[in-house]
């Protein structure tokens, strides 16, 4: 459903982003992990459309992101790590100026956006602006926003920043109902415990490159098995190594 082949990335002399490929299959929930600065924003913005890299392709469901820029946005939806809103908007009007960009019919909005919000615990919340809602109730409802036109493959930079306990565990079972319907997610975190528990595979990169693809399990056969995903990765990232 998507493949980053040979994506690469520079700011002046400094390569952000540095041959990186990446396959990720349907039905998936794939982490893209890495220390701040590694390179995992630069990939996701690339992904979405918003940065224009300098060498590679980027294919959303067989659709070149360079080529086909509107119906590979089409697939997609993109949580950025700190989403800007249009904050005179009320969130019902926000949610709506989103479902028009898709094109969402008006029965099938009403009926996602009632769904979605009460799910993210954001249903009464709807008719005030947006300037007034605190920074987890912004996330909730971007959230809420992405999901409307049932991308196949689901963006999230970052996504539990700023979500309580109920709302980032509510997020993890949104995104493990969507793999299991055969929807793609790839979502970056710093949070390992989180990657640990929820993702099906994980890529780790460091200064531009991947460092290791896979399963948990394919990692911690190149490791002691008892490790955990933190000592691996510390593991990884601290030597520089290629798995």
């Amino acid at each position: 459903m998507l493949n980053i082949e040979h994506l690469t990335k520079t700011y002046g002399e400094k390569k952000a982003v540095d041959d990186l490929n990446l396959h990720i299959r349907p039905g998936e929930i794939y982490g893209f992990i890495g220390h701040n600065g590694a390179g995992k924003t630069t990939t996701l913005k690339s992904v979405a459309g918003i940065l224009q890299f300098d060498a590679g392709e980027i294919y959303i469901g067989g659709d070149s992101v360079r080529e086909k820029p509107l119906e590979c946005k089409r697939k997609i939806a993109y949580i950025p790590d700190n989403p800007d809103l249009y904050e005179y908007m009320t969130g019902v009007k926000y949610l709506n100026f989103v479902a028009d960009m898709y094109e969402v019919p008006s029965d099938l909005r009403t009926q996602r956006i009632e769904q979605l919000a009460g799910q993210m615990d954001i249903l009464d919340a709807l008719e005030a602006k947006i300037q007034s809602y605190s920074h987890g109730m912004r996330q909730k409802i971007v959230v809420v926003g992405s999901l409307l036109h049932d991308p196949a493959v689901w963006i999230l930079d970052e996504p539990m920043t700023g979500l309580d306990p109920k709302s980032s565990f509510t997020l993890k079972e949104m995104m493990r109902r969507r793999a299991d319907s055969g929807k793609t997610v790839l979502f970056s975190t710093h949070i390992l415990d989180t990657a640990e528990k929820v993702c099906d595979r994980i890529a780790v990169i460091n200064r531009g490159k991947i460092l290791f693809c896979g399963t948990l399990p394919e990692m911690r056969e190149h490791f002691r098995a008892n490790e955990s995903l933190e000592q691996m990765f510390l593991e990884i990232t601290e030597e520089g190594k290629d798995v």
